[in-house]
């Protein structure tokens, strides 16, 4: 939901906060508006966007001071009348309790109105996109300590997943926002992403080549691009990196049509991410895909490849390629070289050629030693290059995983997209 700002004022100086209004009228332009009955047709004509609140005598300040301890409201202007006694008017100290509670901004004239608003518009606004499903933890605990550690250095709006909705297309409205912010007189505009390697993924993908930051608070069970990042995988550290608002231009890549942030994978990869299910991930966390990599092995079977990497064509018959854009040193299948790098406008491809059971368990090994040493494996088996586009057709088809996600393809086109997303991270210290 939008930045919300309420607008009230005594009988006496509804003229006043009128006025006020429209002299503000292009920066309050950026906020949803509540206000009382009998303003609504005022502000209107300045076609701001405007919600009536019930009418004070029928609790219309109740559900007002109600929101403000539930700190859907970013400021209140109370134009208030000195004349009138405090004690006869239970609306305003229902108020100044409630916004002393949460540490609300109150304007009370024209004056501290305009400072209000003034620090209202320079912060940097975020539009929070949360999946409640994400992770163990309880979801309402979580986004209250992610509010509590933002605000009041960054406005904080809060988008909430839904299974029938795609969190693509809620990352593109936000996106909408923060641009439309952008023509108004507000401080930078941030997309953030807060649960699994899934959420991450697909806010990420509406965010590339936008320019617009990037912050993940990760509360997943891998948390794969967090953990490539360095960014902190608690709540507090995560918010943290925000707050400190160092970002980090990273690659990112496309697989056929579909964007992708992390990684893919063909065989291995994909059928090991199959069986890893939801049930399976809230019961063992991570272990569910060591578990599910263990059924995976013994069961994978090799396949015919062509590959063409940068122009290059070669036929292999391979149990498992993995492409990677950015990943942990958990993605063990992605190892080939040590590490992948985030921001080298390259991918990394590791092909691994394992015939038995007993060469696939050994190749793993090679890619986790590889991964502890940061260095290229050495086994005649697996097949590490580097590439901006790779092109990959398989006989028989394959299930193709990307950034988590099984899907059906082929043949399939995987391109780098260098520094094309703007993330908050760490400062690397080399």
């Amino acid at each position: 939901m939008p930045t919300t700002l309420a607008l009230l004022a005594h009988p006496a100086e509804q003229e006043a906060l009128i006025a006020w209004t429209r002299g503000h009228q292009t920066t309050l332009a950026g906020f949803t508006l509540i206000t009382t009955e009998e303003l609504v047709p005022w502000l209107e004509a300045g076609d701001l966007s405007i919600t009536a609140l019930a009418p004070l005598a029928d609790g219309g300040d109740i559900s007002l001071a109600a929101k403000v301890l539930e700190q859907d409201v970013s400021a209140v202007i109370f134009f208030a009348d000195p004349s009138v006694a405090l004690v006869s008017t239970p609306s305003l100290i229902m108020l100044l309790r409630a916004c002393r509670k949460k540490n609300i901004p109150l304007g009370m004239n024209a004056a501290t109105a305009d400072l209000v608003l003034r620090g209202l518009a320079r912060s940097r606004v975020a539009y929070l996109i949360f999946n409640p499903v994400a992770g163990q933890g309880n979801p309402n605990q979580a986004l209250a300590t992610i509010r509590s550690k933002l605000e009041p250095q960054i406005l904080v709006n809060v988008i909430l997943t839904q299974p029938d909705v795609n969190p693509v297309d809620q990352a593109k409205e936000a996106i909408a926002a923060v641009k439309s912010r952008e023509n108004n007189e507000f401080g930078p505009g941030l997309i953030i992403a807060s649960g699994g390697d899934g959420t991450v993924s697909a806010v990420a993908s509406a965010v590339i080549n936008t320019d617009i930051p990037l912050g993940v608070i990760p509360r997943g069970t891998a948390n794969a691009f967090s953990v490539a990042l360095n960014i902190p995988t608690d709540i507090q550290g995560a918010c943290e990196t925000i707050l400190a608002g160092h970002t980090r231009l990273v690659d990112t890549a496309r697989c056929n049509e579909t964007p992708m942030i992390l990684l893919a994978g063909l065989g291995f990869e994909a059928g090991m991410v199959d069986r890893a299910s939801r049930e399976l991930k809230n019961r063992l966390g991570t272990l569910a895909y060591v578990l599910a990599g263990a059924q995976q092995l013994a069961d994978q079977q090799a396949f015919q490849a062509t590959v063409d990497i940068d122009g290059e064509v070669s036929e292999l018959q391979p149990a498992a390629i993995t492409i990677a854009n950015v990943a942990p040193p958990t993605s063990v299948l992605a190892q080939g070289f040590g590490e992948v790098i985030p921001d080298d406008g390259l991918l990394d491809v590791t092909i691994a050629t394992s015939q038995n059971r007993l060469q696939g368990i050994n190749a793993l090994a090679s890619l986790v030693a590889s991964a502890v040493v940061k260095a290229p494996t050495q086994r005649d088996d697996l097949l590490c290059l580097r590439a901006r586009r790779i092109h990959v057709t398989t006989d028989p088809a394959q299930k193709l995983v990307i950034d988590g996600e099984v899907v059906d393809a082929n043949p399939i086109e995987f391109e780098c997209l260098p520094q094309s997303l703007r993330v908050y991270a760490p400062i690397v210290v080399e």
